[in-house]
């Protein structure tokens, strides 16, 4: 149910979206009486937006011809979806549009009433959000054309280098683009391979939209894919170590997402799907356990690493 204000502000949208709005459609929208909604558009005549129309029962309403509205009208939810919105594009991976981001948080502060200005500062003072899973820089250029091609439903060919370094030219029928887990990915299928595939955009370069259609799934889930296909995709490691931690101990130390605990032998055995090893480890040293590695044998050498850097940092302090 709306408020008073937010009545009137629906009304406001909806005689922008349409020509005309009779007065008895708005009274059946914002489930009000016909003589409400003439206290709504007179509302809206007060504040200077010039509403032409009959205010009868029957009569319908209009924004009078040519007039340009003010660019901003938010209500207080619309501001706070907005700067939220905005903080968290900045931790997305897209790093080329934190400028666009912040631009944009200065103009909606500008145009905002006082009040809800103070509202927009307090969230991005107070609102912190957890970027765990949002670090792999992507170009935003690259998702933007991704993007218009699946718009389009055209091929898409771009030069892709696996997790293995393996340089191919693809040609694909992307369906759709996500985040998911730490990076976005493209899905679709693959002439190549005759397949459907998942492409890492980071991976990506040369990207160009070809002028073959095709007919995309109409209801094609493409985090539900990405869910379903993870543990079995070749950018991703299958981790299983032991800690000498109990699980009660861990939680709220360790990132339940994609984690499994179990606890086994006065420890706790975790079990994970990660593209990023180095991380992994980083965040296992960080917890001060005993650590025994079942799998992936890269993971000794991901620690050795980590070894080698934290000697010269101690020689450079040294």
């Amino acid at each position: 149910m709306y408020d008073p204000s937010m009545r009137v502000l629906t009304v406001l949208e909806l005689l922008q979206e349409r020509e005309q709005v009779t007065g008895s459609e708005l009274a059946r929208r914002l489930e009000v009486s016909p003589r409400t909604v003439q206290r709504y558009v007179a509302r809206l005549q007060d504040l200077g937006i010039p509403v032409e129309g009959k205010r009868g029962v029957g009569g319908a309403y209009r924004l009078r011809p040519g007039f340009r509205l003010p660019p901003l009208m938010f209500s207080g939810e619309e501001a706070l979806s907005l700067a939220l919105g905005l903080k968290a594009l900045q931790h997305l991976g897209l790093t080329a549009l934190t400028p666009a981001a912040h631009s944009a948080g200065a103009k909606l502060r500008r145009t905002l009433p006082h009040a809800l200005r103070q509202e927009m500062e307090a969230i991005e003072e107070a609102v912190q959000l957890d970027t765990e899973a949002w670090t792999v820089s992507t170009d935003a250029a690259l998702l933007v054309t991704l993007l218009r091609a699946v718009r389009h439903a055209k091929a898409a060919q771009f030069a892709y280098r696996s997790r293995l370094n393996v340089d191919s030219l693809r040609t694909v029928d992307i369906y759709r683009v996500a985040q998911f887990g730490g990076s976005w990915y493209a899905v679709g299928r693959c002439h190549s391979r005759e397949a459907l595939r998942c492409f890492r955009l980071d991976r990506m370069s040369a990207l160009t939209v070809l002028d073959a259609s095709f007919v995309p799934p109409g209801d094609f889930d493409v985090l539900g894919h990405l869910r379903a296909t993870w543990p079995d995709t070749p950018e991703s490691h299958h981790i299983d170590v032991w800690l000498g931690l109990p699980s009660s101990t861990l939680r709220g130390r360790v990132s339940t997402w994609g984690v499994t605990l179990t606890e086994e032998n006065g420890g706790t055995r975790v079990q994970a799907q990660r593209e990023h090893l180095e991380a992994f480890a980083a965040m296992l040293l960080g917890l001060c356990c005993e650590v025994r590695i079942a799998a992936p044998a890269q993971l000794h050498d991901t620690f050795g690493t980590l070894a080698e850097r934290c000697r010269a940092l101690a020689e450079v302090g040294g």
